[in-house]
């Protein structure tokens, strides 16, 4: 063999060898991960500096191919905010046989790619990202050397680097998705129970320090089992994730809905007292007067009581939520001896 191949396959294994070995420090960066948005964060980061990117991201298929990742309420915060959408048919354009895209005609690029990812690139890369077989999103690589990316450029590298983020991107999904549900309703997107009884004990320590007061509602659907009974329970869920959306988006940004059991709310109102709070309870409970609820060719009543607790820093969670719980029943008495 001339000494100019072997030469030449010498410096391709040192090459490979180096490769190999940031892949593997990639991998070890990633796994001392403890949180999902560090992991994502690490990732990114890790891969943008041992390659010398000049910036890398991340595109997701909206919505996801791959169903127990995500229900419509599961979003998580490096979802929402840490990765680019992109259609399924527009991903698979550049990945035909699911092999990474290269390219330095940055010119005849096609205009899914948002501007300001590739801005100041003069070539790119996207590497596929599968699991269980199905494309779910890319990571794109950009250089300001038009060399860096041609498609005349061999792919093994990317190809071997892509099947690792899989994993390790599935690895968070996966496991964002077993926190979300340790903490939110699935059915309502909302808070559950658990973060309830984090942020209240939070207020009364705030309470305690500082002496910022803070009040509970506590939220009943009015006739929840008739609703049930009538039109039956597929009704009552979209009925229970209708109150849960709107009561969210009603509420100032500091404060906090919670679904605490069956038909049955919680909101934390910040920095509010007994009256404000009540306040609060009439203007939430007006609005479902006056928003029914669309429901297939019908607009569906739908009316909330509210009950109302002010903490005084003396009294505890339980104790709280009881004197709710009997306020709130005390509204429904008055309604009903109203009617009579």
């Amino acid at each position: 063999m001339p000494e100019l191949e072997i030469e030449q396959l010498i410096a391709n294994s040192k090459a490979n060898e180096a490769i190999a070995l940031k892949l593997f420090e990639i991998e070890t960066e990633v796994l001392a991960s403890k949180s999902c948005d560090e992991l994502l964060q690490r990732l990114l980061n890790s891969i943008k500096q041992k390659f010398n990117l000049s910036n890398i991201a991340l595109l997701l298929v909206e919505p996801t191919p791959i169903s127990y990742m995500f229900n419509e309420h599961m979003q998580t915060n490096w979802h929402k905010h840490k990765s680019q959408k992109i259609s399924l048919n527009q991903l698979q354009a550049f990945h035909g046989n699911n092999k990474p895209f290269l390219t330095n005609e940055l010119d005849k690029l096609p205009s899914t790619i948002p501007n300001d990812l590739i801005l100041n690139a003069q070539s790119i890369a996207l590497t596929p990202l599968i699991l269980e077989g199905q494309l779910f999103g890319s990571l794109l690589f950009t250089d300001t050397d038009k060399a860096r990316f041609s498609n005349e450029l061999g792919t093994f590298h990317l190809e071997q680097l892509a099947a690792k983020v899989s994993l390790c991107l599935s690895n968070v999904l996966i496991r964002e998705q077993l926190e979300y549900m340790a903490h939110y309703d699935r059915l309502t997107g909302v808070a559950n129970r658990r973060l309830m009884e984090v942020c209240i004990a939070e207020e009364l320590v705030r309470q305690h320090r500082y002496g910022v007061p803070f009040s509970l509602l506590f939220i009943d659907c009015d006739k929840f089992k008739l609703i049930n009974d009538q039109h039956g329970h597929d009704c009552g869920d979209q009925v229970l994730a209708y109150v849960a959306t709107k009561l969210q988006g009603l509420i100032r940004e500091n404060d906090n809905c919670f679904r605490y059991a069956g038909d049955e709310f919680v909101v934390v109102l910040a920095s509010q007292n007994f009256q404000e709070a009540e306040l609060a309870a009439e203007r939430l409970s007006q609005f479902f007067v006056k928003n029914p609820m669309p429901y297939q060719d019908i607009s569906l009543p739908i009316t909330i009581t509210c009950g109302v607790s002010a903490s005084d820093g003396k009294h505890s969670m339980t104790e709280l939520l009881k004197e709710a719980d009997r306020h709130l029943y005390q509204q429904k008495n008055m309604r009903q001896s109203a009617l009579v």
